[in-house]
């Protein structure tokens, strides 16, 4: 676990003091405080803002070589993600559908770089930044800015923070819920970060949650005196998700009366965290009843677990498993939702199994650096949110029998090439079965991963391929060994689905990097 996210305990145990405290007291007892800016000027990333300003307002294939001529003098790879991430913020505001696409992208393609070879390392960030700069370029450059100073709005002392910022935020008014987040950004980082809890469990939406977690795992490369600019993406897309409901007159989701039923049906409010692992059995049970379960029926088989004493990682692992299944169940994108990005057949991009993945991972993490409450409801509404999805989902997972039947070869070498020449002919079911094959024979998981590394880095993936190909790796280290293996045949099968399509700033990076 990363500092940050160990010191969130205690921090939230120093915000009900901190709320009432000045900044200068603050500054006496050594926290820092971070203040609303009162200017109708930009807001101002101090030592970062020059390469932010530059982001903003250079080209995507000026930029690109700029920053690789910044990397041979010495600009750490994470300084150009933290100054990206902040020129996202900044420009989009959580409000731009390739906008936080592209901010959600960048932590993963960091860790993806740490990964590769060092002459290699700088592509899958290069990559994001070019797609970055694009987008900003598309909507105006800095004349476009979304997130700008502002002068906080108070909770009444006699309000519960986090459940009156979700009732500010359920108004649709993103300015003044922007505002009355704000007035939280005197205290601990983590203070704030449980408290917009409240708004992002209030809908079932991948975008949501993962924009919120990448907002606070971003934190750890920019700083905490930037977290608060960062997660204020989160708490306006929540409000705007609901000034867009509001307007076309659509019905919120259930989860607003299914959790805090199940929280009071199980006493779930104060329970002490469970430590029981279940053994293979029961986590298999627990993820079938989320994967083929409705919603309704995912959550409270949850909130069971929970209640009966079950550890909260062995929980979240279940979301993971039932997840994964979405994506080894897929029949494949049918035609009335296909294009030329995401054809017939392909199951990348925006497919149930890879968003259901991507969400799971971020309910699991968020539970994991939560209080009490957080954790239990993320878990639910981790549940809720993956349950219902397989309507369409074949009986038998891929890769089927007959697939199997074509992998002729045992030998790890040749498994990896027959692999890697199944992905550029897109064979999603070939690539599947030769990787699960591969693991049967109890073959090293890292070259499988440093294989699809590669395409990850290459391919644009519909906005998907570093964060799916984070999503595995991450979910493969905390996942039991029953079925960990799952995660990287999923892998395999979304790696083919999405080549053929390589991202223009990988292209361009590798040309000016020779």
């Amino acid at each position: 676990m990363q500092r940050s996210r160990r010191r969130f305990f205690s921090e939230v145990g120093q915000g009900m003091l901190l709320a009432g405290l000045g900044s200068g007291l603050a500054g006496e007892l050594g926290i820092q405080c971070l203040q609303a800016q009162e200017s109708d000027q930009s807001l101002d990333f101090g030592e970062l803002e020059p390469l932010v300003c530059l982001m903003q307002e250079t080209g995507p294939d000026e930029l690109t070589a700029e920053l690789i001529k910044r990397l041979a003098r010495g600009t750490e790879l994470k300084t150009l993600v933290a100054a990206g991430a902040l020129a996202n913020a900044r420009t989009f505001a959580g409000q731009d559908y390739i906008g936080f696409h592209t901010f959600m992208a960048l932590m993963p393609a960091y860790k993806m770089s740490q990964a590769l070879p060092t002459n290699l390392r700088a592509l899958p960030v290069l990559k994001v930044l070019y797609r970055n700069a694009q987008r900003i370029q598309e909507l105006g450059g800095r004349e476009h800015e979304l997130l700008q100073p502002l002068t906080p709005e108070a909770i009444p002392n006699e309000a519960q923070a986090g459940d009156y910022l979700r009732q500010v935020s359920r108004t649709g008014d993103v300015e003044r819920a922007d505002r009355t987040f704000a007035s939280l950004q005197g205290g601990p980082i983590g203070e704030a970060f449980h408290h917009l809890q409240y708004a992002v469990e209030d809908e079932v939406d991948v975008h949501r949650v993962v924009l919120a977690w990448r907002a606070w795992d971003t934190y750890e490369l920019t700083g905490e005196k930037w977290a608060h600019c960062l997660l204020r993406q989160s708490i306006r897309y929540c409000a705007n998700t609901e000034k867009q409901m509001i307007a076309g007159n659509r019905s919120p989701s259930t989860i607003r009366t299914v959790l805090p039923a199940l929280l009071d049906q199980y006493h779930l409010l104060g329970l002490k965290p469970g430590t029981k692992k279940g053994d293979d059995h029961w986590i298999d049970e627990l993820a079938q009843t989320i994967f083929r379960g409705s919603r309704d029926q995912a959550a409270d088989a949850v909130a069971q677990a929970l209640a009966e004493g079950y550890d909260h990682s062995a929980v979240g692992e279940a979301l993971s498993i039932a997840a994964n299944r979405l994506v080894l169940h897929d029949p494949g994108r049918p035609e009335k939702w296909s294009n030329a990005e995401k054809p017939v057949g392909s199951c990348h991009g925006d497919s149930v199994g890879v968003h259901a993945s991507d969400a799971a991972n971020a309910w699991r993490n968020i539970a994991s650096v939560s209080d009490a409450r957080n954790a239990v409801a993320s878990l639910i509404v981790g549940a809720f949110h993956t349950g219902g999805q397989s309507d369409r989902s074949q009986v038998q997972a891929y890769p089927l029998a007959e697939h199997l039947e074509q992998v002729r070869t045992q030998k790890p070498l040749e498994l990896l090439k027959e692999t890697e020449a199944a992905i550029c002919a897109k064979d999603q079911f070939l690539a599947a079965a030769l990787i699960q094959r591969y693991g049967e024979l109890g073959h090293p998981v890292l070259p499988a991963f440093e294989l699809m590394l590669k395409f990850a880095t290459s391919e644009d993936g519909a906005l998907h391929a570093e964060k799916y190909y984070h999503t595995v790796t991450t979910e493969f280290a905390n996942t039991r060994p029953a079925y960990r293996w799952n995660q990287v045949v999923a892998l395999a099968r979304v790696t083919a689905s999405e080549y053929g399509r390589p991202s223009p700033g990988y292209q361009r990076a590798r040309e000016l990097m020779g």
